[in-house]
């Protein structure tokens, strides 16, 4: 990956931690962590250039979307208990999509069994 393209990697990071209300410590501990995992950088420069997913990083079986996913029936889930989330940021569920793959690489255990836990409201034991 060439410098011009890290430098505009990096002020996107910076945009989405801005409009994700985020402090500059998030920022800096996402960038760094970002930048050792090459593949997951690769998806997250393929997403700021495209605004889609090139689904190039696996962790386990599962991409970014999958957390993607998650973390939207996660957030149904939140709003059938009436707690506030995600749901009017989107900037907010980008970044922390790659922040949770991020971590799921270091600990893929503990992250599978939170994908394959709580799925949201659209299952049939619901009522």
């Amino acid at each position: 990956m060439n410098q011009e393209c890290l430098e505009r990697a990096q002020r996107f990071a910076a945009s989405l931690c801005a409009y994700a209300g985020m402090d500059a410590q998030f920022g800096e501990d996402f960038w760094l962590r970002l930048t050792k995992e090459a593949d997951i950088l690769e998806d997250f420069c393929y997403y700021m250039d495209n605004r889609k997913f090139s689904c190039g990083a696996v962790t386990a079986g599962y991409t970014v979307i999958d957390i993607m996913v998650w973390q939207i029936d996660h957030f149904k889930a939140r709003l059938d208990r009436r707690e506030p989330g995600m749901g009017d940021n989107g900037d907010k569920m980008l970044l922390l999509a790659f922040d949770t793959f991020l971590k799921m690489r270091k600990e893929p255990e503990r992250y599978i069994r939170l994908l394959q836990g709580e799925t949201g409201t659209d299952y049939p034991e619901k009522y």
